[in-house]
This record gives C-alpha cells, sequence and structure tokens, in this order.
C-alpha cells in the first residue's frame, strides 16, 4: 500500500469517528437498549395492559406493537399520570415467568408481582422514560 493511500486511509476513519462521537454528544445517537428475542409462550392467551407513564406521546402504542410481534395479547393502553423514570412490569395472575419474558422484551424494566384476581389481566405494563422503543420498520 502506498504511503498517500494510507495516510487517506487513516484521515477518513478519523474523520467517521470524530463525527460519530460528535453526533452522540450532542443526542443524535441514542444508546441502543438490547431487546431480547422473548416471545410469549405458545398456546397460552397471557393479557397484557400497557400504560405511558410519562410525557413522550405514542409509547404505549410502540410498547403495544413490540409484544404484539412476539405474540403477547395487549387489550388495553393507555397513559397515566404519574411520570416514572423506571418501566415496571407487574404480574397480575402469579406467573412472574410471564412478566420476566416482557420485562426482557422491553429491555429494561423492573418486576413485581401484585395478585389481582378480581381483573381480567394477566401482566400490567408501566412505561417509564428509561425505556426508548426500537426503531419503527419502513412500510412504503
Amino acid at each position: 500500500m502506498k504511503p498517500t493511500a494510507l495516510v487517506v486511509l487513516v484521515v477518513s476513519a478519523l474523520v467517521v469517528i470524530v463525527a460519530a462521537t460528535s453526533a452522540r454528544s450532542r443526542g443524535g445517537l441514542k444508546a441502543a437498549v438490547t431487546l431480547s428475542s422473548d416471545r410469549a409462550p405458545d398456546s397460552v392467551r397471557i393479557r397484557v395492559q400497557v400504560l405511558n407513564g410519562t410525557t413522550t406521546r405514542g409509547l404505549a402504542r410502540r410498547a403495544t406493537m413490540l409484544l404484539r410481534d412476539r405474540g403477547f395479547d395487549v387489550v388495553e393502553t393507555g397513559t397515566i399520570s404519574d411520570a416514572r423514570d423506571t418501566t415496571l412490569v407487574l404480574d397480575l395472575s402469579g406467573h412472574p415467568d410471564w412478566a420476566k419474558r416482557i420485562a426482557r422484551v422491553l429491555g429494561v424494566a423492573r418486576v413485581e408481582s401484585r395478585s389481582d384476581s378480581s381483573r381480567y389481566l394477566d401482566i400490567a405494563v408501566v412505561l417509564g422514560r428509561a425505556w426508548h422503543p426500537p426503531p419503527e420498520p419502513l412500510y412504503p
């Protein structure tokens, strides 16, 4: 390799690194949360409620799409006025393994059990500010 070609290669690499670092420091790039490939168990209907606990519009819809893509039956969505930082997954039906699956799908979540036999829901999800949805696919 000629010295000038090597210099061009090194300079190009430095430009890419500087541009990426600059965009990240300005908030142009968000840290990607690695989402699990967990799915709902086969032949089990897990009824889920998704609530947006942030001021960011549309998060409950995005989480609903993600969970439905993974086989969970989201039967109710909404917004609550209590803003929170951390996403909370509540096991309402005595199936903590289901709640843990949903927490892994969402990426960052705390799991708690709260017995509630009067409801028709199995799991309730309250999204917090720390949750960032995956990029939406482009449907032309």
